[in-house]
């Protein structure tokens, strides 16, 4: 390995051995430098090195040391420059592709060259033994030997550029690029095979991308550039797939569109969705699966009408027709009936792949396939509007193939109207992005369905009919696919139908013998009986004598009766028990076989799980030992062709061939050519030194002899050029002189046209000016007058706000003094209350001092004479209410007086007390209307008084406020309650006493 100081000298280097025919030893010193830890670090010189590699990598077909080489510059420009690697790698593409057409524009040249009038008399004898021997003509032996290499070469090269750009985030346009060149590549050249390699190898690109998320380059497919890449690229694929009739690989295409959208969890636009349905719609057509056929087609039609404004009417009608026909070409009949249980399961996974690539979300049971159905599509057609949109002749054969009964001219009908659709039909002018419709595919289908209608309708009037009459009522077929269709239709259980050839005939109907016209024959045969027992054994028309022999014998019998009805109802009672627990096992069994069943389907899917992974490993493994045989082959190959003649090392042909023995075989021999190599190169290195010092010693006094004799040369031409610039220039001034002189005499009418020119310029100008100040002085005037009216404006308006403003605080400053105000009245009420109510409590002292002197004396005076004790016992009982007339007596005076016992008064002591105390209580209630003489009585002596109340109890006597206008002064009895205050004030204050 040589060393260079800078990677400069190995492009020279390289250079030099290209220059005399080592192209092999060049690509290996790049090679050497480019795999060269020293130079890890991303240089100019670098890129450059690589455009030179890669020109030697693409002469030589070294489509590995290409591959080696763009790794090691990934390496090296991966975080520093990236454009420098796309760059790089857009010229490998370019160059790849040139020679590529430029290999096979060879070929056609020389199949043109071939071509000739006279083929023996230019054809060689050796040319005509070979054309006898492997019987190829000239283009293919030339296409082999000069296209097939280059194509290669090309392929191995997109596969490079796809592997090395799959984890890369800044260059996914170029991956996207790349995968589309590869599609095209496949495409033009009708390349299967590669195409399928090329479509696997993307699908486990965007695999691997999903499994190891942690890779610190990897695209983040949320982003939507990049999901817009991704899904191009497949569409991509799936358009090419579809173009080269590879429909296998199509729906691959279209499950995963369908995965990536799963999993970034985002619609695409509805022009790529557009695409997608159309895709779709061959797809199915062509695996025969109508159903979802149809269902493609609808979803299709809607995405058109709501997204497409430019649809025309005509292609809309083109569309709608498209989808009636396809929705009827689905078979009426279900196949899943006669169908086994593995194909059922098969069928349902099939099934949901199908309606999830559609866009139907199917529930995992079986029975969600009724979602999906030929009923539910044809009701949804005609609540949608779709077959309002459809063309006329379509609508008519809809309408006569569902809903109309024709048995005998079920077919004059439908072939005029299949006519005429087999010829309607064109591109979609204002759709390019779907495919050319073309109604007459759909006719072969509507001629069975026709067939099955026909064959159903016959078989609700005919119990038999002949072979020529049937056949006379089809006009489509012969009677040999009609029998054929019959046999598909009475499989799956459509009509009930038997052809008997021996007779002729068609007979409807099941005639087997749980039919149903023999499932009541007991029933009629029982009653046939019952009519010749009748016949047998007249019912007697008079009454029978036994009824006067026997004269109980209507009793016995009405209890007989009885008890056989009863001995029934047991019966049947019994029978219903048994039966309800024969219900109760069947169930139970039913739940065991299901349960049953389920563990064995489970197990089963296990199974087939774990048998799926395994073949999948295996074949992981078959795959990696193939891949690894051929990389094995192609190094030994590789090795085979650098080692001399000489030294040719063959493998045995029972040595075990391995990537790793080939691997270091070539390893061994590369050093030892290297080895080899090296040594000639510094020889040749000696020798050409000395070549050159030699060559230099000679031309060195030749150099300096020519350098002179330049010298000369070039003076003698400065002194001619210099001779001749004198004199041009002299003539150019004597020109000049000339045309002075003509022009002076034009020079008083110049300035006079100037002057004029000028001076009406200069009017205008002043004209313009003065306009202009004219009108910013308005615009001045106007400005100044806006100003003026905002700043009134403004000025109102701060006076109106600085007003209302002054008026709230004068009203909060009025209700602050209100408030002021009635606390201080307040204050002086509680004042004057307080001291109300201390002077009553200082009389009240003095009226029990009174009292009490009173009582005093009351006391003293029982010490009188015995013989008057009935008059003291009368004032004693009359003393209280005397004493203290109109005060409240208390209790312990009125328990003493009571317990002395009532007294009646005499007419005197009445008198008496009546005039002691004033007015009676009646005229002086609760200290009404009194006179001057009484304001000083003691009931209510003008002023307001609380006490207890006259009955027992916690009520209490509440005084009114002064001066109320109640009846009784505003005096009221309390029970227990706290009174407000006379100003409504919300706090209560408890009752004076």
């Amino acid at each position: 390995m040589a060393n260079f100081a800078k990677p400069e000298n190995a492009l020279k280097r390289a250079d030099e051995l290209i220059n005399v025919g080592q192209k092999q030893d060049a690509l290996q010193a790049l090679h050497d430098l480019i795999t060269s830890k020293r130079y890890r670090a991303w240089q100019k010189p670098l890129e450059k090195i690589m455009f030179k590699y890669l020109d030697l990598c693409v002469d030589l077909k070294r489509g590995r040391f290409a591959k080696d080489g763009l790794i090691q510059y990934r390496i090296v420009c991966q975080q520093v420059n990236v454009s420098s690697l796309e760059e790089v790698i857009k010229h490998f593409l370019h160059l790849s592709t040139e020679k590529a057409e430029q290999a096979r524009s060879q070929a056609d040249a020389l199949e043109e060259a071939l071509d000739v009038d006279d083929l023996e008399a230019d054809r060689k004898p050796e040319d005509l033994q070979l054309s006898i021997v492997c019987g190829e003509k000239g283009k293919d032996r030339s296409d082999r030997e000069l296209v097939t290499p280059w194509f290669k070469f090309l392929w191995e090269t997109y596969r490079t550029v796809l592997e090395i750009l799959r984890n890369n985030s800044k260059l996914e346009a170029l991956y996207a690029m790349t995968a589309h060149k590869a599609f095209q590549f496949c495409k033009q050249y009708k390349r299967p095979t590669e195409f399928r390699r090329l479509c696997e190898i993307i699908r486990n690109h965007l695999a691997n991308l999903n499994k190891y998320r942690d890779q610190r380059d990897r695209p983040d497919l949320s982003a939507p550039e990049s999901l817009q890449l991704y899904l191009d690229t497949r569409f991509d694929q799936l358009k090419v797939a579809t173009e080269l009739g590879l429909w296998q690989e199509a729906f691959r295409s279209v499950e995963d569109i369908y995965g990536l959208m799963c999993m970034v969890k985002k619609t695409p636009k509805s022009s790529l969705l557009m695409i997608y349905y159309s895709k779709l719609t061959e797809i199915f057509w062509i695996s025969s699966s109508h159903l979802y056929h149809a269902y493609a087609w609808f979803k299709l039609f809607s995405l058109q009408k709501n997204f497409n404004k430019n649809l025309s009417q005509k292609d809309l009608q083109l569309i709608a027709s498209s989808v009636v026909l396809a929705a009827l070409s689905v078979p009426p009949f279900d196949r899943s009936q006669s169908a086994s249980h593995m194909e059922l399961e098969n069928e349902k996974e099939r099934n949901l792949r199908m309606a999830n690539l559609i866009g139907f979300n199917l529930e995992p049971k079986f029975e969600g396939r009724d979602m999906l159905s030929r009923s539910a599509l044809l009701s949804e057609l005609v609540s949608r509007g779709v077959l309002s949109c459809a063309s006329q002749e379509v609508k008519d054969l809809f309408h006569v193939l569902e809903h109309e009964f024709h048995p005998l001219y079920l077919g004059s009908k439908i072939q005029p109207l299949l006519e005429k659709i087999s010829k309607s039909g064109g591109k979609l002018s204002s759709a390019p992005s779907l495919p050319e419709v073309q109604l007459s595919q759909y006719v072969p289908s509507l001629e069975k369905l026709a067939t099955l209608r026909l064959l159903q309708q016959v078989s609700k009037i005919y119990q038999t009919i002949r072979i020529e009459s049937l056949s006379q009522l089809v006009p489509f077929f012969e009677f040999s696919v009609v029998e054929k269709i019959s046999v598909d239709a009475v499989k799956n259980s459509f009509v009930a139908m038997k052809v008997d050839h021996m007779k002729g005939v068609v007979i409807f109907g099941n005639l087997g013998i749980e039919s149903d016209g023999l499932k009541d024959h007991l029933a009629v045969f029982a009653e046939c009986l019952s009519k010749v027992r009748a016949m047998l054994y007249p019912v007697p028309s008079k009454a029978s004598k036994l009824g006067g022999i026997l004269p109980n014998l209507a009793d016995t019998v009405e209890k007989e009766h009885k008890r056989l009805l009863a001995r029934k109802s047991i019966i049947e009672k019994r029978k219903e028990d048994q039966e309800r627990q024969q219900l109760e096992m069947e169930r139970e069994e039913e739940q065991k076989r299901l349960k049953l069943q389920r563990l064995t389907e489970e197990a089963e899917q296990k199974r087939l799980a774990a048998e799926l992974q395994e073949r999948r490993k295996q074949r992981i493994l078959r795959e990696i030992e193939e891949k690894e045989l051929e990389e094995a082959q192609a190094l030994l190959e590789d090795t085979e062709k650098r080692m001399k003649k000489g030294k040719k090392k063959t493998l045995l042909d029972g040595e075990k061939v391995t990537k790793q023995t080939v691997m270091e075989r070539a390893l061994t021999e590369q050093l030892k050519e290297r080895q080899e190599m090296e040594k000639k190169l510094q020889k040749l290195a000696k020798t050409m030194d000395y070549l050159e010092r030699a060559k230099r010693e000679e031309a060195a006094p030749l150099i300096e002899a020519a350098y002179q004799r330049r010298l000369v040369e070039e003076r003698e031409f400065y002194e001619r050029e210099q001779q001749r610039e004198v004199e041009l220039s002299r003539e150019r001034h004597e020109s000049d002189l000339k045309e002075k002189n003509r022009l002076s005499r034009m020079l008083e009418f110049k300035e006079t046209f100037q002057g004029e020119v000028i001076s009406r310029r200069q009017a205008e100008f002043d004209r313009i000016r003065t306009e202009r100040e004219e009108r910013i002085s308005q615009i001045i005037r106007a400005r100044k007058q806006e100003r003026d009216i905002k700043r009134k404006q403004m000025y109102y308006l701060t006076s109106e706000e600085e007003r209302i403003r002054k008026l709230q605080e004068e009203e909060e400053a009025r209700k602050l003094e209100e408030a002021e105000k009635r606390k201080k009245q307040e204050a002086e009420h509680k004042a004057k209350m307080d001291e109300i109510a201390e002077k009553q409590r200082q009389r009240e002292r003095e009226l029990e001092e009174k009292e009490k002197k009173r009582r005093e004396e009351v006391l003293k005076g029982t010490d009188a004479p015995p013989a008057r004790a009935a008059e003291p016992a009368v004032a004693t009982a009359a003393a209280p209410p005397a004493s203290g007339a109109g005060k409240y007596v208390p209790r312990f005076k009125r328990q003493t007086a009571e317990a002395s016992g009532p007294a009646a008064p005499t007419p005197a002591a009445e008198a008496d007390r009546w005039a002691n105390r004033g007015p009676p209580p009646a005229d002086d209630h609760w200290g009404s209307n009194r006179g001057p003489s009484q304001k000083s009585d003691r009931w209510t002596g003008g002023r307001e008084r609380a006490g207890p109340p006259p009955a027992e109890g916690g009520d209490r006597w509440v005084p009114g406020p002064i001066g109320s206008d109640r009846p009784s002064g505003g005096d009221a009895w309390r029970t227990g309650e706290e009174r407000r205050s006379p100003f409504g004030s919300s706090k209560p204050r408890p009752a004076q006493r």
